[in-house]
């Protein structure tokens, strides 16, 4: 059977990021339901990737919709973002950047 909201590490990182870059007050609803079968490969288990999916997974599974959606959503950024380097990291990439979008 099809998962609904997404299954994996890397499609369900890709189903976040879209909701990331919409408006806060649009961007949380259904957010948390990409975190039912996201699923952390037993290749990151023990390093730093898995730290930094447990706090996303805390930040997005415990925000209060309607309560400081903007500010938690602009964390709930960098935490993927820190997520996402430390993924390339694991993989090699010693100088992974996000870069700067001013």
């Amino acid at each position: 059977m099809p998962s609904q909201f997404g299954k994996g590490f890397i499609t369900n990182i890709m189903l976040i990021s879209k909701h990331l870059g919409l408006n806060p007050d649009r961007a949380w609803s259904g957010l948390a339901d990409h975190m039912t079968q996201m699923t952390l490969p037993k290749s990151f288990k023990g390093t730093e990737v898995e730290e930094i999916f447990g706090i996303l997974r805390q930040k997005i599974m415990w925000h209060q919709q309607g309560m400081m959606d903007a500010e938690d959503l602009e964390d709930v950024k960098k935490t993927l973002n820190r997520l996402v380097i430390a993924v390339d990291g694991q993989l090699g990439i010693d100088d992974a950047d996000v870069g700067r979008f001013d």
